[in-house]
């Protein structure tokens, strides 16, 4: 198979497309194999590929037995092909530099109707969110390059997003398995415009085209109520499904303690938990993109508790200069090593304003850049102290509402698309950390956030599984035998859990829970097999 690549010179530059297919790396002892990756191995999404037998630089494209060619039939067939071929080439010119793919390899390419006699072409573009913030100009440059062929006179772009959906719907609750993105907005402490950012941030995200809804996650005081004015301000029950239909204002969904018509509660830990549960898992929400939820302040149970039900794709930690380092690196490590929750950008609330024609950092500077370089955070963002932006946190409208165009809302859009942006990076490293190669009788890892690649056979990942049916839990005496795993032993499915492990079922029926840094202790092949 030949994938599409576009010519140096004639590269477009854009965002929201997964990683760029390139030759799989078999990183072994003494060898560097080069694999060709193919639609299956590299993105579940459908991607364009020429047969073998086409060629740029044939004018046809394709080997015709000379009795077909003299048939009219197979001389339409031929120009379509052709024709076809050329949509893709022109296509495929539209390259994502963060990424280095072009849309025709990632598969955003769909329902391509051609008809080189009339000169037309219609297609459909799949963006991996309907909130890409550069769909508009993905659609005219689409346009364009396919206008630029010389046989066409007339293209028709339509635009669509993928539908809402987990990496892993089947391991979740049933009302979270339509939500594509979970983002925790989270901090050390109260008081310092957590809920605020959280609300802020989803309604930056609506306006970009998202589905959204927000979780306020605290029940001793929710803030959510206070911050948005929808119409109805009570939670209601589906008698029949026993679920919770949310409130909604402005488009956004909405689900807070403060919605069940108990305000606030003083409760015990467990109970605040079987609270959170029951609030976040039974809730009607329907196709989200993004689900925001405005996280307790601290690193208790109820965090814990979220990060269990619900895999988190992201996490934006909030910052303001007066805090401790210290305590920001508790809930960093609370996010990272505990949960494998992957920190995407720091936000220094509060952090300027200006006067005089100058800038004042009445809390000092600086804070926000040690911490993005200590902990290795893609991303910082500075907001500034506003009385607007607090006043919105009590007037039931979101500032990023009632002044659109307004620098707080700037600064909200520029997170808003390093959200999007992250979460599909993301969902591409886990959706591909681990894959099992056929061809190769391998089972390939790329830990998401790093740069390694490497290679285990299927008989020793199985053969190290620690679960109780393997390993006694009281005495640590292995149960499984060297000799009960056959060495030809392969995986029947390999699906991913949260960020930090992965399900593999094997032929007899067992399901093994792997984590990334198990897989990374055990022993790797030494040899890969070349592909002929």
């Amino acid at each position: 198979m030949q994938l599409l690549y576009a010519p140096f010179s004639s590269t477009l530059a854009f965002h929201c497309s997964p990683p760029q297919p390139k030759g799989r790396h078999a990183h072994v002892v003494g060898k560097s194999i080069v694999e060709p990756i193919t639609a299956t191995s590299f993105f579940s999404s459908q991607i364009y590929l020429l047969p073998a037998s086409v060629s740029y630089s044939d004018p046809l494209c394709c080997s015709i037995p000379p009795k077909a060619a003299s048939s009219p039939v197979a001389v339409s067939e031929v120009a379509s092909q052709t024709a076809e071929t050329d949509v893709l080439k022109a296509l495929s010119q539209i390259i994502d530099p963060d990424f280095g793919t072009d849309i025709v390899s990632c598969g955003f390419v769909k329902d391509l109707n051609v008809s080189k006699t009339l000169g037309e072409v219609s297609f459909r573009l799949e963006l991996t969110t309907p909130a890409c913030p550069v769909k508009d100009m993905f659609e005219q440059k689409a346009h364009e390059v396919v206008a630029t062929l010389p046989w066409v006179e007339k293209v028709k772009v339509t635009m669509s997003a993928q539908p809402a959906r987990p990496i892993f719907p089947e391991q979740l609750p049933a009302g979270l398995q339509t939500i594509s993105n979970v983002v925790a907005v989270s901090s050390c402490k109260g008081g310092v415009g957590k809920s605020t950012v959280a609300v802020n941030l989803a309604y930056t995200l609506a306006g970009m085209g998202a589905r959204v809804g927000i979780f306020d996650a605290d029940v001793y005081g929710p803030s959510l109520p206070t911050m948005v004015s929808p119409e109805n301000r009570l939670l209601e029950m589906n008698p029949e499904k026993r679920t919770i239909i949310p409130t909604e204002y402005m488009g956004v969904k909405l689900v807070s303690f403060g919605f069940a018509g108990q305000g606030r509660a003083i409760m015990r830990g467990p109970m605040v938990s079987g609270v959170i549960n029951q609030l976040l898992t039974t809730t009607e929400w329907g196709e989200l993109d993004y689900l925001v939820i405005d996280m307790p302040p601290g690193t208790g149970d109820i965090q814990l508790t979220l990060c269990q039900v619900v895999p988190l794709t992201a996490a934006i930690l909030l910052l303001h200069n007066f805090l401790s380092r210290k305590f920001l690196f508790v809930l960093y490590l609370n996010c990272k090593l505990c949960v494998q929750v992957p920190c995407v950008a720091v936000v220094e609330n509060m952090c300027h304003f200006d006067a005089d024609g100058k800038r004042y950092y009445p809390f000092g500077r600086g804070s926000g850049s040690q911490v993005v370089q200590e902990f290795g955070i893609p991303h910082l963002f500075e907001f500034p102290i506003r009385p607007t932006l607090s006043a919105s946190g009590d007037s039931g409208v979101p500032e990023v509402v009632t002044d659109p165009q307004g620098e707080v809302a700037r600064a909200f859009q520029d997170l808003g698309i390093c959200v999007v942006q992250q979460c599909a990076k993301i969902r591409q490293q886990v959706s591909t950390a681990v894959t099992y190669d056929k061809s190769m009788k391998a089972i390939r890892v790329k830990v998401p956030e790093s740069d390694e690649e490497f290679f285990l056979h299927p008989a020793t990942v199985r053969r190290n599984d620690r679960s109780a049916e393997s390993v006694d839990e009281w005495t640590g005496e292995q149960k499984l035998q060297y000799t009960d795993i056959p060495e030809d032993i392969e995986p029947e499915e390999i699906r991913p859990m949260g960020n930090y492990a992965v399900s593999i079922t094997w032929p007899d029926g067992f399901s093994q829970i792997a984590p990334y840094d198990q897989l990374q202790m055990m022993e790797r092949l030494v040899d890969v097999p070349q592909l002929l």
